[in-house]
């Protein structure tokens, strides 16, 4: 690991930390650094005192659309249930955070595909989430989300890619078939992004709780498939693993329209990424990848079947 470099970033991540309680008889000279892969927060690895730590500053206009109190409450509930590394420090008006470093390796599509356990592990995990006993503070609508991010393209001029309004017809029809289903809502991640799980041997940590809220289980679900590009195969172990066996339909439907509905928010996230030049990775060509995905999945036989199973309340 590389000494941060004198200078101003560097004074900037010294700036942040000397405001954290447990760095404020800290020597400069003894603490290291390095950056963790991020698409919208600045992460650090920070060692101090042989002690390893991640220093989140949160990316600029993130706390228009996160609600940091609600991040903050719904991560200490995870961290409650030995799901989510342990917050040292969270200043919920700008999005800074200290958490303990889990010393372990990510989940990523690798090695979903590697190890035939990880999938269903990574389902259990789920599972104990959707049924945290204490509610959380906030709510995750992913169309309420779509809207106020097209929003806010309009508001900055921004053009969106061809196809997109086709997208938003499909996911319309989504909106209002869902809109029928009495889904009851349980805390939930809603950014299962592979390598936001993380295994230290048989344990599995789930990180990054900016977007916790309460929400239909089946997001969480859709989401990791999506994400993590699993086969039908995969789904239907994933889905068995979670339900403990026999699947009901209707879970399965919902979660199958979740995974094109995931392809489109996150597309439109990334534009609105573009469009403030956030640096982080080619945010238009992920969107076009993300949209072009959705078409697909939204022009299948497999995608109408379950749409309109659950128009019939299937």
């Amino acid at each position: 690991m590389n000494r941060a470099p004198r200078g101003a970033k560097s004074n900037t991540i010294y700036d942040v930390l000397a405001r954290v309680p447990l760095f404020k008889d800290a020597r400069w000279e003894d603490i290291e650094f390095e950056p963790l892969d991020s698409f919208t927060n600045l992460n650090y690895k920070v060692i101090a005192c042989d002690k390893a730590y991640v220093l989140r500053i949160a990316g600029e206009g993130t706390s228009t659309y996160i609600d940091r109190a609600a991040e903050e409450y719904n991560a200490r509930i995870a961290t409650a249930a030995g799901l989510n590394a342990e917050t040292l420090f969270f200043d919920i008006n700008d999005g800074t955070m200290l958490s303990c470093f889990v010393e372990g390796s990510s989940m990523d599509k690798v090695r979903f595909y590697d190890d035939p356990t990880a999938t269903t592990r990574a389902a259990l995990v789920l599972k104990r989430i959707h049924s945290f006993d204490q509610a959380f503070r906030s709510r995750f609508d992913a169309f309420e989300m779509i809207d106020y991010y097209l929003k806010l393209l309009r508001k900055l001029q921004v053009s969106l890619p061809e196809g997109c309004e086709e997208i938003k017809q499909e996911a319309d029809a989504v909106r209002q078939a869902l809109g029928t289903v009495s889904a009851p809502l349980t805390p939930c991640h809603n950014d299962t992004w592979p390598e936001n799980f993380v295994e230290v041997g048989e344990r599995i940590y789930l990180i990054d709780w900016e977007y916790s809220g309460m929400n239909d289980p089946m997001w969480d679900l859709g989401n990791l498939s999506v994400e993590a590009r699993f086969s039908a195969e995969q789904d239907q172990v994933m889905m068995e693993a979670y339900c403990g066996g026999f699947v009901w339909p209707g879970l399965y439907d919902r979660m199958v329209l979740y995974k094109a509905i995931s392809d489109y928010l996150w597309g439109v996230w990334s534009i609105v990424q573009y469009a403030n030049n956030n640096p982080a990775a080619d945010f238009w060509t992920y969107t076009l990848n993300r949209f072009e995905h959705c078409k697909v999945l939204m022009g299948s036989a497999e995608f109408s079947h379950h749409l309109s199973a659950v128009r019939r309340g299937y």
